[in-house]
């Protein structure tokens, strides 16, 4: 997209719904491709626990938006603590701005198309001046390319 409000894409992996959905909500996937695992019961309003390389986040306001099983999938992103900048290995500077910006949100709609899932990827609300934007921008092409690939190995 042309602004740093959003980020949008759209991938195509030979699965079903379900084979697809798993992947985005069940820990031991999430952990394959991502490195992070999710905590949460996924229902609408469930706070979410994150978890990667060693680091637990919660927060009152990381929770589930929107939960319809093998259909759409909504959550708002991590927030930004001092243990998570530490761990990934982030300055003071750049961790003080990442925890400064708004609260951004994560959807993927999936569909249905014959034999494949067109996987479609929705984080917005960025703030347009922050660093987020660009960080989001180089890592969610990766990490939609290993959840593509370990679903479709499954």
């Amino acid at each position: 997209m042309s602004d740093n409000s959003s980020l949008e894409y759209v991938t195509h992996i030979q699965a079903t719904p379900e084979q697809v959905w798993r992947a985005l909500t069940d820990p031991g996937m999430t952990a394959q491709y991502w490195g992070t695992t999710l905590d949460t019961d996924w229902r609408a309003g469930s706070p979410m626990a994150w978890e990667q390389l060693g680091v637990r986040i919660e927060d009152p306001a990381q929770v589930v938006l929107e939960s319809d099983p093998h259909r759409r999938l909504s959550y708002t992103w991590h927030t930004f603590t001092p243990e998570f900048a530490t761990s990934v290995g982030l300055d003071q500077e750049l961790a003080a701005r990442l925890a400064a910006e708004r609260r951004t949100k994560v959807s993927f709609d999936l569909e249905p198309q014959g034999n494949t899932v067109k996987l479609t990827l929705l984080h917005d609300d960025f703030d347009q001046a922050g660093v987020l934007h660009g960080m989001c921008s180089e890592a969610w092409p990766q990490i939609l390319a290993g959840l593509k690939t370990l679903v479709e190995k499954s």
